[in-house]
């Protein structure tokens, strides 16, 4: 009777999975003819490249190459695990090793570098365009020159648009058209930083429509925390105002409504406020939030929406980089917009922020609103009158025009 067989695992820390490799144009009848050699990726500290492994098997006529990452990498690696067993004879024991598969393709020595790139360059089209040339029928071929004269006829037509743009610029001056595409830049370029905006609504509080700043979902999820914030006392804000906690926030903390559902609403917009700001001033979200600080789904839409991944020190970060800080003071706007009866002020959010009041001012502008000054208590001298920048929102909404500042001449010395 033959000796039982026993699976032990191994221990895989530190070790190498095991590799099988498959090739694509048939089968290998002797495999101490070929010699394999297996290459990884140097960066070992970033997570993304640690494991990228690229398989070479050479030959007297032929060498194939196979790697586990890229577009022609198999993808079963992702959706499977595979093991390969390692029978000792002697004790009848057998390891268990984790492995991957790599499909190993031929590597043609005649195709240079410069001629890969000209291939992979070439679109589907024109590939088949090369096989109806060398193999098609007459009425292929016939069908594709017909389509070519087509193309040198649309050619034709895009000189002839030259031609008359050339003209246009001759009449209008080619200062006054740079002048309007960058306008018309410039206007797209915020505009993707804006809230969902319906510039056609009839009541000034659904231009901005609060579902695109917080969905029905989010802003039931911040229930307990506006709880938590609605029933602060006068103690706990002199304590948050001690701490530095933006005077945004204290001003709206200090007005809540009375009734208890406007009070509970108004508390959870002020908490998503705070939260905005506080990722503003600290340029990330903090990775370690719980529930109960931060529902989960406010936490996904603001890592979706306000921050970028970054590498650093071997490990992936999301953090808030300085083209998102436009986009925050928007939703922050459009948010006071709601909390304010359509008024929000500039002066306080653009210091709480931490950006330029040049710069809160073209969000406001971008976003159409009207413009004032106020006169406004100041917070650290009680009792001084300073003046504030406000933004109201009036229908319809305002269509400023972006001028580009003339450079100054330097005097000849």
């Amino acid at each position: 009777m033959a000796a039982p067989c026993v699976w032990t695992a191994c221990n895989t820390s530190g070790q190498e999975d095991a590799v099988i490799v498959k090739f694509s144009n048939g089968e290998v009848k002797n495999s101490e003819q070929l010699d394999f050699r297996l290459f990884k990726h140097v960066d070992e500290s970033n997570p993304r490249k640690k494991r990228r492994r690229i398989i070479v098997a050479e030959s007297d006529r032929l060498a194939y190459v196979g790697n586990n990452f890229g577009p022609g990498s198999l993808q079963c690696n992702n959706l499977c695990r595979y093991f390969v067993g390692v029978l000792d004879k002697r004790t009848m024991k057998m390891k268990v090793h984790n492995a991957q598969l790599f499909n190993l393709l031929p590597s043609i020595p005649g195709e240079t570098a410069a001629e890969a790139d000209k291939n992979e360059t070439k679109t589907y089209r024109d590939k088949v365009d090369a096989l109806i040339e060398a193999f098609g029928t007459t009425k292929q071929k016939r069908a594709l020159s017909l389509r070519r004269l087509n193309e040198v006829g649309n050619e034709t037509l895009q000189k002839a648009v030259d031609r008359a743009a050339g003209s246009v610029i001759n009449q209008k001056g080619l200062e006054v058209l740079q002048q309007e595409v960058a306008n018309s830049e410039a206007q797209t370029e915020v505009a993707l930083f804006l809230p969902p905006c319906n510039r056609d609504a009839d009541k000034p509080e659904d231009v901005y429509p609060f579902d695109g700043i917080l969905s029905s979902v989010q802003f039931e999820s911040l229930r307990q925390v506006g709880e938590k914030m609605a029933a602060l006392t006068q103690e706990d804000l002199a304590k948050m105002r001690s701490e530095n906690c933006p005077e945004t926030v204290m001003r709206h903390l200090e007005c809540l409504p009375r009734d208890a559902e406007a009070r509970l609403d108004q508390a959870r917009c002020v908490w998503y406020l705070l939260f905005l700001i506080r990722m503003a001033q600290n340029k990330k979200i903090h990775p370690k939030l719980n529930e109960d600080e931060c529902p989960r789904s406010v936490y996904t839409k603001a890592l979706k929406t306000f921050t970028v991944e970054s590498y650093a020190n071997g490990r992936v970060r999301s953090t808030v980089p300085a083209s998102m800080m436009v986009k925050l003071a928007s939703y922050c706007l459009a948010l006071l917009l709601h909390m304010g009866d359509q008024t929000a002020n500039l002066t306080l959010l653009h210091r709480d922020l931490s950006i330029s009041e040049n710069k809160m001012l073209e969000v406001a502008k971008a976003m159409g609103l009207t413009l004032s000054r106020q006169a406004s208590l100041s917070a650290e001298q009680s009792g001084v009158q300073e003046e504030h920048k406000t933004a109201s929102l009036q229908l319809p909404l305002v269509r400023y025009e972006r001028r580009l500042e003339a450079r100054k001449r330097k005097r000849m010395k």
